[in-house]
Order: C-alpha cells, then sequence, then structure tokens
C-alpha cells in the first residue's frame, strides 16, 4: 500500500468516479483505476462498488477511509514542516553567542535574521565559551560564537576575527605604557566571569602567560559581569582586562584608561559546530550572517 494509492483512494471516495478523480489528480483514468485495483488484488477486496449514484464504498472501503485519511494527512504534514525548514519558513535556529556579544554589534544579528526570516523561531543562548562550546559538542546546540582557546575535540573550529585584549585602569598612570605579565600580577585585580574563573578562554591565556613567567595572577574582586568590574574599576577598586570592542563601546566608563599588553594579547572569535554534522538551513543561515557581521565589523 502506498501513499499514491491512498490518495487517489481518497479522491475517488471524494468525487463518485474515477474519470472525475482523474481530472483532479492530473491523472489518466485508466492510471486512476489501476491504483485501486493493485490494493484490491493485494488484499483480496473490493474498495468500491458501482450504483446509480456512481461509485461508492464497500464494508471494506468504508474501514480503511479514516486511516487513508490519518495516513495522507500526516504525510502531508511531514512534507510540509521539511519544506518549511529547507525554505526558511519555518524551523528553529539554535545558536550559542559568546560573552559580551552586543559589544560586537551581534544583537543585530537576531534584529536582522528575524526581519529576513519571521516565520523561523530563534533559540539563542548568551554564555561563555567554555559553556557554548560544551553545549554545541553534546548537540543542545547546533552551533555558536566562542573565543578561544576552547577544548574543541569533537568540534569544528572557524576563526573569524581577532581583537585586542587591553588592561583598563582608572589610574592613568598604569596605562602609561603597555603592561607586562608581571605588572599585571602586582595589580588589585577585578575580574569577571567569576562562575567560569580560570576555565575563560581570556583568563586561560593569562594565566599561561603568567605560569612562563612564573608569577601568579590573583584577583582581588571577581564578579560575573563585565559591567560591574568596569564601575568597581572607575570607582578605583582596581584594575581588569577588557577586549577593545568593549572598550569601544559607548558605555565604557570616561574615567577608565586602557592600554595595550607588551606582549600583544588576543581574543579570537571563532565559530564552533560539531565535526561532520551539517548545520539546518536556519541554523547555517543565522551562522552565515554572525560571520558576515563579524567580519565586516
Amino acid at each position: 500500500m502506498t501513499l499514491n494509492q491512498l490518495r487517489a483512494f481518497l479522491v475517488i471516495a471524494a468525487a463518485g468516479s474515477f474519470s472525475a478523480a482523474a481530472v483532479q489528480l492530473g491523472m489518466a483514468q485508466p492510471s486512476v483505476s489501476e491504483l485501486v485495483k493493485r490494493m484490491e488484488e493485494a488484499y483480496r477486496v473490493r474498495l468500491f462498488t458501482r450504483s446509480s449514484r456512481g461509485l461508492v464504498l464497500t464494508a471494506a472501503g468504508e474501514a480503511l477511509l479514516p486511516h487513508a485519511r490519518l495516513t495522507v494527512d500526516a504525510a502531508d504534514e511531514a512534507d510540509r514542516a521539511l519544506r518549511d525548514v529547507t525554505s526558511l519558513r519555518g524551523g528553529v535556529a539554535t545558536f550559542g553567542l559568546l560573552r559580551n556579544a552586543n559589544y560586537y554589534f551581534l544583537s543585530r544579528l537576531l534584529e536582522r535574521f528575524h526581519q529576513r526570516y519571521p516565520d523561523v523561531r530563534l533559540r539563542v543562548i548568551g554564555l561563555n565559551s567554555v559553556e557554548v562550546a560544551e553545549a554545541v559538542a553534546a548537540g543542545e546546540l547546533e552551533a555558536g560564537l566562542v573565543v578561544l582557546p576552547i577544548d574543541a575535540e569533537s568540534l569544528e573550529v572557524t576563526p573569524l576575527r581577532r581583537d585586542d585584549v587591553l588592561f583598563a585602569s582608572a589610574d592613568p598612570g598604569r596605562t602609561s605604557r603597555p603592561v607586562t605579565i608581571e605588572d599585571l600580577a602586582s595589580t588589585d585585580l577585578v575580574l569577571y566571569d567569576a562562575h567560569y574563573g580560570w576555565r575563560d578562554p581570556t583568563r586561560r591565556q593569562l594565566a599561561e602567560r603568567a605560569q612562563l613567567a612564573g608569577v601568579t595572577l590573583a584577583p582581588r574582586i571577581e564578579v560575573e559581569h563585565i559591567d560591574s568590574a568596569l564601575d568597581l574599576v572607575a570607582r578605583g577598586a582596581g584594575d581588569t582586562i577588557v577586549s577593545g570592542a568593549v572598550a569601544a563601546g559607548r558605555n565604557f566608563p570616561a574615567g577608565v584608561h586602557t592600554v595595550r599588553f607588551a606582549e600583544p594579547l588576543y581574543d579570537t572569535i571563532a565559530l564552533v559546530q560539531r565535526a561532520g554534522v551539517p548545520l539546518s538551513p536556519a541554523t547555517r543561515e543565522l551562522a552565515r550572517l554572525a560571520r558576515r557581521m563579524l567580519l565586516e565589523g
């Protein structure tokens, strides 16, 4: 029993004749008759009988009718679902955004995507790069933007953009020259991303430098959000590190000064997805727009 046979059966039952059904199906009448004949022969029953009103259902036909409707309706729904996804008229895009995504104008990404594809649902999670990478690797997200380095086992990593990491202080004397890792170790550090701590990619880079230099980085204050850290720095509670995008943001405190590291330090932003696993059309398009905005920015 095939979908074509069931479709023909339903149209014949509604139209009352093979000829009328053939017109609706865009087929030759013998072809329509053959579809029903094969079902009748396979099950050794008659599905229709002739009457003065045309073709009417037999008992076997009446028994088949509700199941045929359910089967054809389910197949049509499945077809619509796949067509919606592949044509970006539906589906869900699942994506992870790196810490401080708004400083890279990525909030506009969601607005732009929604304007272009209003029927696609968005599930976008803004996390630290550590958690984005873990969620992608676990299949909870299809793709995401992260800051390197990350634990990339089973992930396909595509670097997109490099951004300076800067030292930030309210004391202009501390930013009069590029700072060393030794300078950083001697200051009162205020660091954000307290939950992720030294698993955070930028902190990992600093920790590796400190280890090679034989010094220890011990933050005096740890908070969760960068805005809180910058507020503390602006009040003279200590110094911190920020990306170039954050320092260039319009909400960056006017009294906080920045300078590069003597050995330049960078945040490398990358797109990650599971290796060998193709993205859904919706997520692939969202990733394409994100890549374009980052490269253009």
